[in-house]
């Protein structure tokens, strides 16, 4: 966790992001994944660059498998942006920060 990113669980997920006023870009990681280690960087300055426009949690997939399960994550990381309560962006797999950029702007 870096200071602009938040833990998500299966136990605050409805209320973290769910919830959430801002859209929220859930990252579902795992200590054993080198593409998770890779991409986590790229994660947190995302979190840093859009501070007070877009919320941003990770999730580990090996302890919170309801929140896994719910959503079809199969493959890791996969990243969710949340808003308005509802999922509408997946990427799954390593991405470069302008590639994510690219992907969630329309939806800041």
């Amino acid at each position: 966790m870096s200071e602009h990113t938040f833990e998500v669980t299966d136990a605050n997920f409805q209320n973290e992001v769910l919830h959430s006023e801002l859209p929220t870009l859930v990252d579902f990681t795992a200590d054993w994944c080198p593409p998770c280690h890779m991409i986590a960087p790229v994660v947190d300055e995302l979190a840093k660059k859009y501070a007070g426009k877009l919320r941003v949690g990770k999730l580990d997939a090996d302890q919170h498998l309801n929140t896994v399960e719910t959503y079809g994550v199969q493959g890791l990381p996969t990243l969710i942006l949340f808003k308005g309560g509802k999922p509408v962006k997946q990427l799954v797999g390593f991405r470069t920060q302008g590639q994510l950029e690219a992907s969630i702007s329309e939806h800041l």
